[in-house]
């Protein structure tokens, strides 16, 4: 065999195994990562949401195709996109496969989580050096605990506001409004979730218990100044249906808070936990808002929670609009 097949075999056979190595979502998805930032495998793993030992098999080909490169630091590995070594064939890869995953659900989630474990990367990094903004955190927590800040804002809220807590569930939202308003509606169409909302809640004052689905509210005729559905729209089949009960439900200029997943792929999730909605965009909140006689005012994504393993979260503010 001559010099020259031989070594057209061998780069064949390197871009076969660059081939391979891309051939993974995951590692797509980390890769997409590290061309922007230098990550630890604990923090890749984080963001991608698997266990650290499945990303450390994943960064494996990667490292061996070229694609990344790692540098120690004290006892910690770090690994980045190895842009200045990565030959012009593997760039030119890189290119097609960054385009087909820059529509892929995961991704912006990706760089959510990735942000929050930065965020936090530098508030350690400012705790460990000393730094007045860091040492004041610590030194607020200690004296006042870690939520005092969000339980203090929702001293925000109207004392004399009337609140639906509709998909109530447990009672989980209930409890942190109950005491700030005047009175609180628990709704939940499952007898099971009521009783146990109703055992949690025992001690609380001012919640009222009805049993009912969100698309025939057990609720008179602006009846409530606020309602709040946390986590429920992807499990309503019939939305359109449900928002315009809440409508009903709300006095005039009344207000829906939606909390609730992101658009996603993970579609496991319809058969393990009844969901019927894969998430939702601002673009689908904006148009079943209109449909229901709603006006978004907010949508706004939540800071991705680096141990969370599910999707991204939402918060969205409705105004019903008057008749």
């Amino acid at each position: 065999m001559s010099r020259r097949n031989a070594r057209n075999i061998g780069d064949a056979d390197r871009l076969l195994g660059q081939f391979t190595a891309l051939g993974d979502v995951v590692r797509l998805r980390m890769l997409h990562l590290l061309a922007d930032e230098e990550l630890s495998v604990g923090e890749l793993a984080r963001i991608v949401q698997v266990p650290q030992s499945t990303a450390s098999r994943h960064l494996k080909p990667l490292l061996d195709g070229g694609w990344i490169a790692r540098r120690s630091d004290g006892t910690a590995g770090l690994y980045r996109m190895a842009n200045i070594t990565m030959p012009d064939d593997s760039k030119a890869l890189w290119e097609v496969a960054r385009h087909s995953i820059q529509t892929h659900p995961e991704i912006a989630q990706d760089r959510q989580r990735m942000n929050s474990v930065i965020a936090s990367r530098r508030v350690d990094s400012q705790a460990f050096f000393g730094r007045v903004g860091g040492e004041w955190s610590d030194v607020r927590q200690k004296l006042f605990g870690t939520h005092i800040t969000h339980a203090a804002l929702l001293d925000l809220l109207d004392p004399d506001t009337v609140v639906a807590d509709v998909g109530c569930g447990t009672g989980e939202a209930s409890e942190v409004l109950a005491g700030l308003v005047r009175k609180v509606i628990a709704v939940d169409r499952e007898k099971s979730m009521l009783d146990a909302a109703q055992k949690r809640l025992a001690h609380v004052k001012h919640v009222e218990f009805r049993r009912g689905s969100m698309e025939a509210l057990p609720l008179k005729d602006g009846e409530v100044d606020l309602a709040v559905a946390m986590f429920v729209l992807h499990h309503i089949a019939d939305i359109d249906a449900a928002l315009r009960e809440v409508a009903r439900a709300l006095k005039a200029n009344g207000r829906l808070f939606i909390v609730d997943m992101v658009a996603h792929d993970r579609r496991a999730y319809a058969a393990s936990m009844g969901h019927v909605h894969l998430g939702f965009s601002a673009d689908t909140i904006r148009r079943l808002a209109k449909v229901a006689g709603f006006e978004l005012r907010r949508y706004r994504l939540l800071a991705s929670d680096p141990v969370a393993t599910g999707p991204g979260v939402f918060t969205a503010l409705l105004v019903r609009k008057p008749h």
